[in-house]
């Protein structure tokens, strides 16, 4: 066995070269995003050669980058081009691109201990907080994405309605009565977290909504008062600020009013139109947002950050706490050295080993600043808006959901097989790549546009070629041309 066992490279010169090598490559990528289909299947062959058994012996660098530039680059989600326009990505930024690099290089555990990359993401939480006027108490952290910020509030929320018992004993007595409550336009996360925290899914009441998706205050109401009378307790309200299929916003000053007269919990599913408020122009429709309990949200959506960010935002910093804090004699705090700044990052979650995502959030903020991302946000939903008027001048289209922010819903006029049709067939062209959603029961085709890149002119190629595959996917189709 040989006596020095380090993974470095014997030629520093020949990595620093490769390393050029890489980020030359991936910054032209970036430069030349449209010259590439949007999207393209896997072709078979590929995806075969990710079948080989583990690898034994070392390889050498440059023969593994062959393979990722053969392989795996050309196949990727599509979500750089400003022809995608499906789900809810963002494109990234090609500050946080470098800042990515930066932070994979210094490897930090952000899970605890005092170091500078911690001090990073407390200067994040500075910012949240100022963006959505919460008082300097306020706590947050840095997780996957709101899928897992959303779990996060509940547990706290189940914290400040039951007490800390719960971490030991579970929801026994009074905690298996607790009752919580969201939209039916609501993203699936919600129930999901229901499901993780143990409450299981039928303690959510999922509320009737209105013809935009908004929920329905007083049938919010009407739960409420009706789960009380049932001898239920009622905690919880998880409003949204832009609902996945149609960007649409709650009413939040009225949930707000709604939580404060029944002393509930209300959080604030704002995955990616939270972060309107760094918008002028789309700020005032998020107003309420400022008096929530708990707010969560992508940096990695809407604010370009690359993939991943997600952040939880809690009014209460003291019942955060309390909810994660756990210590362990392996995991000793001190008052100096490297062992102090408690309380560390894993007192607020559940994760102990945790990226340097702030590093990419903090280059993204300082090197656009919230001004210009706030127009950015502000011009997709400009392009949404322009594509709404496409749709309506098309006597072949039918508009399902107006543009409330960025995302636009149509449909051909035909039936489910035909618009599910077009859009699998739009994705495999490399044209452009919407998503199909269902709303009112109808296969509806979904524009939402995140992306910086994107231009109006991308949405007039959509909708031209969403009108040219029409005419070809199926003759019998009942759709007018």
């Amino acid at each position: 066995m040989p006596e020095n066992m380090s993974l470095d490279p014997d030629d520093w010169q020949e990595l620093r070269a490769q390393g050029h090598r890489m980020l030359d490559d991936m910054i032209d990528q970036l430069a030349s995003v449209r010259e590439r289909p949007v999207w393209q299947p896997i072709p078979d062959q590929v995806r075969e050669r990710f079948h080989e058994p583990l690898p034994r012996d070392a390889g050498k660098l440059d023969g593994i980058y062959a393979e990722f530039t053969r392989s795996i680059a050309p196949y990727s989600t599509g979500n750089l081009h400003p022809g995608f326009m499906g789900w809810a990505h963002g494109a990234g930024n090609a500050a946080g691109m470098l800042a990515e690099m930066l932070a994979a290089g210094l490897n930090a555990n952000l899970g605890g201990r005092d170091h500078m990359p911690i001090v990073v993401e407390r200067q994040i939480l500075e910012w949240t907080r100022e963006l959505f006027s919460f008082p300097e108490t306020a706590s947050g952290l840095f997780v996957t994405g709101t899928s897992m910020a959303n779990f996060i509030a509940l547990l706290v929320a189940r914290t400040q309605a039951v007490g800390e018992g719960a971490r030991q004993k579970g929801l026994a007595g009074d905690g298996a009565k607790l009752r919580a409550y969201t939209s039916r336009a609501a993203h699936g996360c919600v129930a999901k977290a229901m499901d993780m925290a143990g409450f299981g899914t039928d303690a959510l009441r999922r509320i009737e909504t209105g013809r935009l998706h908004r929920m329905d205050v007083e049938a919010l109401r009407a739960a409420i008062q009706q789960d009380r009378d049932a001898g239920l307790l009622p905690f919880l309200v998880v409003g949204t600020a832009g609902t996945v299929d149609a960007g649409a916003i709650d009413d939040l000053d009225a949930l707000a009013n709604v939580c404060w007269q029944q002393d509930l919990t209300f959080h604030v599913d704002g995955a990616f139109g939270a972060l309107g408020m760094m918008s002028s122009e789309l700020a005032p429709l998020l107003s309420g947002i400022e008096r929530a309990d708990s707010i969560a949200f992508d940096f990695h959506k809407w604010t370009q950050v690359p993939y991943d960010a997600g952040f939880v935002l809690v009014r209460d910093g003291a019942a955060h706490l309390r909810t994660f804090d756990s210590p362990a004699t392996y995991l000793r705090r001190d008052t100096r050295g490297l062992a102090a700044g408690s309380p560390w990052p894993c007192d607020f979650g559940p994760d102990l080993s945790r990226g340097f995502r702030a590093l990419k959030t903090w280059f993204t903020l300082k090197a656009y600043g919230t001004d210009r991302l706030g127009a950015v946000m502000a011009h997709t939903c400009a392009i949404a808006r322009h594509l709404e008027e496409r749709v309506r001048s098309e006597s072949a289209l039918e508009l399902v959901m107006p543009a409330q922010l960025n995302i636009v819903c149509f449909r051909c006029r035909g039936d489910d097989a035909l618009n599910a049709a077009i859009v699998a067939r739009l994705q495999e062209s490399g044209i452009a790549a919407p998503s199909a959603t269902n709303i009112d029961g109808r296969v509806t085709i979904r524009a939402a546009i995140f992306n910086h890149r994107t231009v109006e002119a991308d949405a007039d190629v959509l909708i031209d070629a969403v009108l040219e595959i029409a005419k070809t996917v199926d003759e019998q189709a009942q759709c007018i041309l």
